[in-house]
């Protein structure tokens, strides 16, 4: 039987070290704040944006909060953008995606100030990563870095695979993965032999959105799984990329779904916030 890695114990414990950090910019007279901006209405975008908002307030991090109508102009948003970055009271800037078909999401993440790019998306900050520069890193793969961490496995010299190169989570993970020095495998839908390819890692990282993709017998015995997925099943229970009954007894470790990855994205988006101000 695998080990359970409990993102939401990880993140409730970060957290409470954000909030110390937090206190101590405080008697600096630094307030730490995160705008956070929503174009339209979607529900699972506002309720993410909701989610933020709490644990920011938790954190003791203001948040400033912006609502466009899903018919504002990309000027309308990418004026927004300007007086933000400019403006001293916010470190963090978040714009929540994805954006209606009509604005080009590249041109608004461009935007952002690089200082201000908690989110880790912009190119700059993806130009740091590669080189290996300190800089903002993207939320959820900082996240799995530190569910990996919490494990006390030494990374060094592991087989990483990961399947799904999204520039979201695949892409900048493995460049975090090969940080720490691990052999790293991105794959893909065009991947030969995929299920060879997963048997092989001793760290397996799944993001593909296909509810329960991965078998256990895909899953090299005693390797950690790290299931990033999110895919709502028509019973209405969230399951992960990983078939979790199988696979919890062939790991060594695994993180379930829900309570796995999802909460240390936004404990690391915090984390970003903080650092920013930190910086300033």
């Amino acid at each position: 039987m695998a080990n359970l890695i409990d993102g939401k114990a990880l993140a409730a414990k970060i957290r409470n070290e954000i909030a110390k950090d937090v206190e101590a910019l405080k008697a600096r007279n630094i307030n730490p704040g995160l705008a956070v901006v929503l174009v339209g209405n979607d529900p699972a975008s506002s309720l993410y944006v909701s989610s933020k908002k709490k644990a920011c307030a938790k954190a003791g991090i203001e948040s400033f909060s912006y609502e466009l109508p899903a018919s504002a102009s990309e000027k309308e948003l990418l004026d927004l953008i300007g007086k933000l970055n400019s403006n001293g009271k916010i470190h963090g800037i978040l714009v929540q995606l994805p954006l209606p078909d009509h604005m080009d999401e590249s041109r608004i993440i461009n935007a952002i100030s690089p200082e201000k790019d908690v989110d880790g998306f912009h190119p700059v900050s993806v130009g740091r990563l590669v080189l290996g520069e300190p800089g903002f890193r993207s939320c959820t793969p900082a996240g799995i870095m530190e569910l990996i961490d919490s494990t006390e496995i030494d990374i060094k010299g592991k087989r990483a695979v990961i399947v799904g190169r999204s520039n979201i989570v695949g892409k900048p993970l493995a460049f975090m993965l090969l940080e720490r020095h691990a052999t790293v495998t991105i794959c893909h839908s065009k991947t030969a032999d995929l299920k060879g390819e997963v048997r092989n890692a001793d760290i397996l990282i799944a993001a593909i959105g296909r509810a329960r993709f991965i078998g256990g017998d895909w899953i090299k015995p005693g390797a950690m799984v790290i299931d990033v997925g999110i895919n709502r099943l028509d019973d209405g229970r969230i399951v992960g990329d990983v078939d979790f009954d199988s696979a919890k007894d062939v790991a060594g470790a695994i993180t379930p779904v829900p309570k796995g990855v999802g909460p240390m994205t936004i404990t690391m988006l915090l984390k970003n916030t903080v650092l920013s101000a930190q910086r300033s």
